[in-house]
């Protein structure tokens, strides 16, 4: 029987904003197609069957892990979609998951997936190679390096197996001259991902964690007592039955804008990106939707969202991490949202505000409604632009189409909804003396948000 999959979707992804935001991180952005989780499932899906595949996210994200299956046409049961309603890191993630794959399978063996990932489709093939070994040990894949990188986790290979090799170490992210002796050595970039028996890992648990090995033995524990510790840190490092894998297919766990930029083509200078490069040298450039001139500049990051601009020396991509506290720290919402946010039922997107109005364009799925809501402080004029909107208004029902309008005023009851089967546009035109968006009062929700 092949291995369930399990997939860890709960990061932030802060080391890559102004792209990864709260609401909508890195592993969800569909940068070039389809999203890197949704390309995770794929892989996933590849080794495991579709049915056999586990997700690990937030309540904050759950929509949009369900909304980005619907696109690929595959539906996930509840059962199978777990809500950390904190992050502890991912050795709690990975032991729920583990705990629902023994709850429902017994005995069973399970590859564990981050989401975020570039991994190549060969991976799957060495992976199911390596499930004998998982009957021993608890099974991680190593890289083997491309080149001295300071921003990975090493692993020190020790006695050879007849499949890769018992761990001797496991190494934190080195210096430059560190790397460079690590990668002469023979050691292995960490990957993240693992192939582990539930018998073995449940047995290692107890020994090195066993507080944590009895949260997980009645279900779903109390998430707030749970230690924040990586499975790296809490397990493997303190594990004597630990092996490593070597993975040969092309792998980026894209952590910065560094890994972004070289996972583009890049001309003959290093330059990679929308623009034109003149006289410019290993810089890289995001601007979707503009014509960028770049000129004269060595060692460049650009990244450009319509509400946020970042520019960064390539070597201190990691400080971008410090920018983000920044902004928390002042309580900004720009590492929160972008302009589009995404909902259960679709998403807006911010056209313009200013005091006392601010513009959307909302779109809503087929056949999805939003909840049936007021608001106490602000008045809205709702135009359609493309599609059918149905409308619970007070106490009438409206069947609006494109070109068509209708007024909200404060204090209404009101829900949106679109009964057809292709996407509604509505421009959505707010007025009032507060338009934030917690001035919402939901009467019902069929998203549980009520």
């Amino acid at each position: 029987m092949p291995p369930t999959s399990l997939i860890l979707a709960g990061g932030i992804g802060t080391r890559l904003w102004p792209l990864s935001r709260q609401f909508y991180p890195k592993q969800f952005l569909q940068l070039n197609g389809r999203s890197l989780f949704q390309e995770t499932f794929r892989r996933a899906s590849a080794l495991s069957g579709p049915e056999r595949v586990m997700v690990v996210t937030s309540h904050l994200h759950q929509y949009l892990v369900r909304n980005q299956l619907e696109e690929m046409g595959f539906r996930i049961s509840r059962d199978h979609l777990l809500l950390e309603p904190e992050g502890k890191n991912t050795l709690p993630a990975i032991a729920w998951g583990m705990a629902r794959v023994r709850e429902e399978q017994g005995e069973a063996t399970v590859t564990v997936f981050p989401s975020d990932h570039i991994l190549g489709d060969g991976a799957i093939e060495e992976i199911r190679r390596a499930a004998p070994l998982a009957g021993e040990y608890l099974v991680t894949f190593g890289i083997p390096p491309t080149r001295p990188h300071t921003g990975y986790g090493y692993i020190r290979p020790g006695k050879a197996l007849s499949l890769g090799a018992e761990v001797a170490a496991f190494r934190e992210k080195p210096d430059q001259a560190t790397a460079e002796r690590y990668v002469k050595e023979g050691y292995l970039w960490n990957s993240g991902i693992f192939l582990l028996s539930t018998g073995i890992f449940f047995r290692e648990l107890e020994a090195h964690q066993p507080a944590l090995a009895r949260a997980f033995r009645g279900g779903h524990p109390e998430y707030a007592s749970l230690p924040a510790i990586s499975i790296d840190y809490g397990l493997l490092e303190k594990s004597a039955r630990v092996a490593v894998v070597p993975l040969h297919a092309p792998w980026s766990d894209l952590g910065d804008f560094q890994a972004i930029a070289d996972a583009h083509p890049q001309d003959a200078q290093g330059n990679a990106g929308t623009a034109e490069f003149i006289d410019a040298e290993n810089t890289f450039v995001r601007a979707p939707g503009k014509h960028v001139g770049v000129i004269g500049t060595r060692d460049l990051v650009v990244v450009d969202t319509p509400d946020a601009l970042l520019v960064c020396h390539r070597a201190l991509t990691g400080k971008v991490r410090d920018l983000v506290q920044r902004y928390e720290a002042r309580g900004d919402p720009i590492t929160q949202f972008h302009t589009q946010v995404h909902r259960p039922w679709g998403s807006y997107t911010v056209l313009e505000e200013g005091p006392g109005y601010k513009i959307k364009r909302v779109t809503v799925n087929p056949g999805k409604k939003l909840s049936l809501q007021l608001h106490r402080q602000r008045s809205e004029h709702w135009i359609v632009v493309a599609g059918t909107a149905e409308i619970d208004l007070g106490d009438r029902i409206l069947t609006l189409s494109a070109n068509e309008s209708t007024f909200v005023p404060a204090g209404t009851r009101h829900r949106l909804a679109n009964p057809m089967e292709t996407p509604l546009e509505v421009i959505e035109v707010q007025s009032g003396g507060y338009l934030g968006e917690d001035d919402i009062v939901r009467l019902d929700d069929e998203y549980g948000r009520s």
